[in-house]
């Protein structure tokens, strides 16, 4: 009897440790699918070049958000908070070095085709925008940063990015949306910036993309983004309504009627065609139920007609986690497995237009106790992931 206890005892074991190791499912065989998602990776030093230095000499959390790359093994990527210098080489090594090695037991993963672009954070305004008496550092550049490309992002694709038709709204001033949420001075009707300031101050803290990309099942219009977060201000709140305003510059964007005033970088006006498929990413920094954002943004876009927000991505790591790094007050509403950073938000979202058909999603936050939850320690953000089909290619 002790035998037969014993093996049935190892059987459970070695059943619970399959089970662990398939946390995220490969894709099913025979159906045209897509895995996309968006990780914020945390890749960012606060010295212009310091992280390729960091790469190239070998970064543990690099290695570790490699792995979860590798574990999940999406086919289009937003890689948010990776700095972007022009002539830097931490693209090219992050690429050979890290996804194109093995990590902690995984395969290699190659991604021919990639996206990185400037963004706001650490560009000098040359304005005085925290009234210190100086226009210089990270709190007076268009979005908080110590050196231009702080924080970017970055798309990776094993699909074509046909970058002649991309449209980014680096340069879209805020005051040019219709009924802004302009910053407030506290205990006074006056705005908190002059107007000469309000006029020239850029909406995106980082950047609006829209990226088209041609998949077996079509073009995809990757929409992807990074606004600010809500807090790190004071009572006019000028990081809370900037993030609810560029949470709102994505939702616009989905319509004409709406999106009529949006012009891009490139000089073209209005928003994305009414017929296009599409799908929303990026740290969003707003829980549509929990946290300091306004959640009005968050919510109009949730349910936003042409978005299909109906799947919600959950972990078994995110359920149980109890450690809160920053010291914030525990989040009590909102429900504990659809939670993707470690401070108790739900902030991270792949958002598909209504032409897609979720087959499968989930959060990498494994359980404790799982042969991969280390590999959590990567970020204080969790890759968030949705496998797509098209409703007419559904059953190919």
């Amino acid at each position: 009897m002790l035998r037969i206890a014993l093996l049935i005892a190892l059987s459970l074991m070695v059943l619970a440790y399959g089970c662990q190791r398939k946390a995220v499912r490969a894709p099913a065989s025979g159906t045209t699918q897509l895995r996309v998602a968006t990780y914020n990776v945390s890749l960012f030093d606060d010295v212009a070049g310091g992280l390729a230095a960091r790469l190239a000499h070998g970064d543990e959390k690099a290695r570790q958000a490699a792995a979860v790359i590798q574990r999940v093994r999406p086919d289009i990527l937003l890689v948010n908070e990776f700095d972007y210098q022009p002539e830097s080489e931490a693209l090219e090594v992050f690429l050979r070095d890290y996804l194109g090695v093995g990590q902690a037991g995984a395969q290699a993963i190659a991604y021919p085709y990639h996206f990185q672009g400037p963004v706001n954070t650490g560009v000098p305004s040359g304005l005085d925008l925290n009234f210190d008496g100086r226009s210089e550092g990270p709190n007076d550049a268009w979005g908080f940063g110590r050196h231009p490309g702080q924080y970017g992002m970055l798309v990776l694709s094993r699909y074509p990015i046909n970058a002649h038709s991309v449209r980014s709204f680096q340069h879209f001033r805020w005051s040019e949306m219709p009924g802004a949420l302009k910053p407030q001075a506290p205990d006074s009707a006056a705005p908190y910036y002059p107007d000469a300031v309000w006029q020239q101050l850029r909406l995106s803290s980082k950047n609006h993309w829209d990226l088209p990309i041609e998949t077996p099942l079509g073009t995809l219009h990757f929409l992807v983004m990074h606004p600010t977060p809500p807090v790190f201000d004071g009572p006019e709140d000028r990081n809370g309504r900037r993030n609810h305003d560029e949470v709102r510059l994505i939702t616009d964007y989905l319509d004409a009627a709406t999106g009529d005033y949006l012009i891009d970088d490139q000089g073209r006006r209005g928003a994305i065609d009414a017929g296009a498929e599409f799908v929303i990413a990026g740290d969003l920094n707003s829980d549509p139920i929990d946290g300091d954002s306004r959640r009005e943004a968050m919510t109009r876009l949730l349910t936003h007609p042409r978005v299909d927000a109906s799947f919600i991505p959950r972990s078994a790591g995110a359920a149980v986690f109890k450690i809160n790094p920053m010291g914030l007050p525990a989040p009590q509403r909102g429900e504990p497995a659809a939670r993707t950073g470690s401070f108790g938000l739900r902030v991270d979202y792949v958002l598909p237009s209504r032409g897609w058909r979720v087959l499968d999603g989930g959060v990498f936050w494994p359980a404790p106790g799982d042969p991969d939850a280390s590999l959590a320690a990567a970020s204080d953000h969790h890759l968030v992931w949705l496998d797509l089909t098209t409703k007419a290619g559904a059953d190919r």
